[in-house]
């Protein structure tokens, strides 16, 4: 008997599996089918009303992205560049601002002894 349900159990979740993967193919097949529809009316439409098909494409410049990266980096590794800030500067906001800046309450750190950031 524990074969016999451990069988139908098997068998149902493969029925299950297989009928999970097709609702995927379909709704992939569909979405396509909708997608190629839509660009032949619109081909369609370009062809009748005399205006020339243009493709769909995606306007993206690759430099854009490494700029973008290469700029944000900048806000994080200015303050090694930059000049020594003020020793009378010990404002929240200014610390926060840098990597590496000052934390509230290190002076009353006394295990450690401090030494220069390089």
């Amino acid at each position: 008997m524990n074969e016999f349900v451990a069988g139908v159990v098997r068998l149902l979740l493969r029925v299950v599996v297989i009928a999970m993967g097709l609702v995927l193919f379909a709704s992939l097949l569909i979405a396509m089918m909708v997608l190629a529809l839509v660009w032949t009316l619109r081909a369609g439409w370009a062809r009748l009303t005399g205006q020339p098909v243009t493709p769909w494409a995606m306007r993206m410049d690759p430099r854009t992205g490494f700029s973008t990266v290469f700029r944000s980096t900048e806000r994080w590794s200015s303050g090694r560049r930059g000049p020594a800030p003020a020793a009378d500067d010990t404002s929240d906001e200014t610390a926060a601002s840098r990597r590496g800046g000052i934390l509230p309450g290190a002076a009353e750190v006394t295990d450690v002894e401090a030494r220069e950031v390089r």
